[in-house]
């Protein structure tokens, strides 16, 4: 189920959002350190992690499905969002190099045609990150936060996940490990708990973040083989009974 666009933005909105937002963010840099020239698109609700990559990036695209809603973005200038459905995406075939997809896979009912159209845009180098909750995390116990809804993953399903759409898995991280509160003194020491939580517990992160890259043979075989099946068609009786190949 898809959480509304207006209660994303509003938790972004909060100190805890935007500890949140900025912890993310850091491990995105990390795992995408530099993407000049790059043509990236974020999918569900990424437009909190996609402004710094504006003054780097040759193009930066954000797309909202119906179920979740809208809104304008960036705040200044051109609009960079669009409405459209998750698995038909508005963008020609190899078109993106990086996909940024948050708040997406865990609220979607059409995980694997969504999977499909991420794949489909992508540039044959192209690499796709994903954000999810982390089922053994305590955010996706909690839904004060947007990442207690929907279906949390763990390490391992999302990775299975990834290779089941034609994905090969390249590298994960994680992060959120401070309990999601408001309390100020968790929040101003959230660097001191992300240090002990990458190192120690691991496991009990808020979020995956996991990289993947695109298989080529594996989409050019499924395409070859539905090319190869043979249809028919049956004429009328006035044409005689027999069946005729297209």
């Amino acid at each position: 189920m898809w959480t509304d666009v207006v209660d994303l933005r509003d938790f972004y909105d909060t100190s805890l959002g935007q500890v949140a937002r900025r912890l993310i963010r850091r491990r995105i840099r990390a795992m995408w350190p530099d993407l000049t020239g790059q043509r990236v698109l974020g999918l569900g609700f990424a437009t909190p992690f996609l402004r710094p990559m504006r003054g780097e990036a040759e193009r930066v695209l954000a797309v909202m499905p119906p179920s979740q809603g809208v809104l304008p973005w960036p705040p200044e200038g051109p609009g960079l969002v669009a409405l459209a459905d998750e698995t038909d995406l508005p963008l020609p075939d190899r078109s993106i190099d990086r996909v940024l997809m948050v708040h997406a896979i865990e609220s979607t009912e059409q995980v694997r045609a969504m999977m499909r159209e991420a794949w489909r845009v992508l540039s044959d180098s192209g690499r796709l990150l994903v954000i999810v909750p982390n089922r053994r995390g305590i955010w996706a116990r909690l839904e004060r936060t947007p990442f207690g809804n929907g279906r949390p993953y763990t390490p391992t399903q999302l990775s299975r996940l990834l290779r089941d759409t034609m994905f090969t898995p390249l590298q994960s991280a994680a992060a959120l490990f401070l309990p999601p509160s408001s309390s100020r003194m968790l929040l101003r020491a959230a660097p001191a708990w992300e240090e002990l939580g990458a190192r120690w517990f691991p496991t009990f992160a808020g979020v995956i973040i996991l990289e993947a890259a695109k298989q080529i043979y594996a989409g050019t075989a499924v395409r070859e083989s539905r090319l190869r099946r043979r249809g028919y068609i049956a004429l009328p009786n006035g044409l005689g009974a027999r069946r005729e190949r297209l």
